[in-house]
């Protein structure tokens, strides 16, 4: 039973994972709407248009990419004290701590641990940071070996360090019902869960540079299957609370997209956005004095 809601929730968890990043990224992003449309909204809103127009201009890259950076910040906080509150209270999510923990207990078998304690691996360090290495030969010489290096090192080595530093402070006792495979430290988050996240989104996105959209929305709908199966293992083995698991999931997706934002996304160039500010607006004193004269 504990395999079979395993692999149901890698396969919700990808389907999710593959409609949001092809149709929200599509739809969302870059919206087909006419022309007419879009100047009638303009003539209507005309204060909104202007506010818009000032925030997309390419001397306000930076502030938009600061307010995209404290945006995820501010959600990956809200999520976590969320989460810690129902800990403290017994309440919302931190209800089904104990029946997940009992239901894994009751319905474990010897053929599904063996079969869990080996996916569970995929999350641990001993596999994802010789599968980092892999990642790294295999796309360094596309996007730059110091890039990709310089990346890999804030995306999958940073989360193991915050994971810790979490789980020192909040010092959270793990389940002690039905244990089934090792465990160290304390319980929340999940390091597995958060690194798995954190990890399997980085390898996602560093492949998919330059895809196409599908390729791009299957490899998000792998990364994200992975982190769910992984995360259901820690709770199906009896070694994580279910809300241990949904903290380390939303810490983990935090850090990979802060440490993609820090490298300027798609074009993996740590600190681009503000280069590319400091470039437009050079760009724009030089063409001032030009235009004057043209105008004279």
């Amino acid at each position: 039973m504990t395999l079979v809601i395993t692999v149901a929730v890698m396969v919700a968890a990808g389907l999710v994972g593959w409609t949001v990043f092809r149709f929200w990224s599509v739809a969302v992003l870059s919206p087909r709407i006419r022309t007419g449309t879009i100047r009638e909204e303009v003539h209507r809103h005309p204060r909104l248009a202007a506010a818009m127009t000032r925030r997309l201009d390419t001397t306000s890259l930076a502030g938009l990419a600061l307010t995209s950076a404290a945006s995820v910040v501010v959600l990956g906080a809200v999520a976590f004290g969320l989460i810690l509150v129902m800990i403290r209270n017994h309440a919302g999510f931190a209800d089904f701590d104990l029946s997940a923990a009992r239901f894994a207990a009751r319905h474990s078998t010897p053929g599904a641990t063996g079969v869990l304690r080996d996916f569970t691996q995929a999350g641990g360090a001993v596999v994802l940071v010789p599968l980092a290495v892999v990642v790294w030969a295999l796309t360094a010489r596309r996007h730059g070996v110091v890039r990709v290096f310089a990346f890999l090192v804030l995306s999958v080595g940073g989360q193991f360090a915050v994971a810790d530093l979490i789980k020192w402070i909040v010092d959270r006792t793990r389940p002690d019902i039905d244990r089934l495979t090792g465990f160290s430290g304390p319980s929340f988050p999940s390091g597995h869960a958060t690194a798995s996240a954190a990890c399997f989104a980085a390898f996602a996105m560093l492949f998919g540079i330059g895809r196409s959209t599908r390729v791009q929305s299957l490899l998000a709908a792998t990364a994200v299957a992975l982190a769910a199966g992984v995360a259901c293992t820690r709770v199906f083995l009896g070694v994580h609370w279910l809300t241990d698991v949904l903290g380390g999931l939303a810490l983990g997706w935090t850090w990979f997209t802060l440490s993609s934002i820090a490298f300027g996304g798609r074009f993996l160039h740590f600190g681009a956005p503000a280069e590319d500010v400091e470039a437009a607006v050079e760009g724009e004193e030089r063409a001032g004095p030009e235009i004057t004269r043209r105008s004279a």
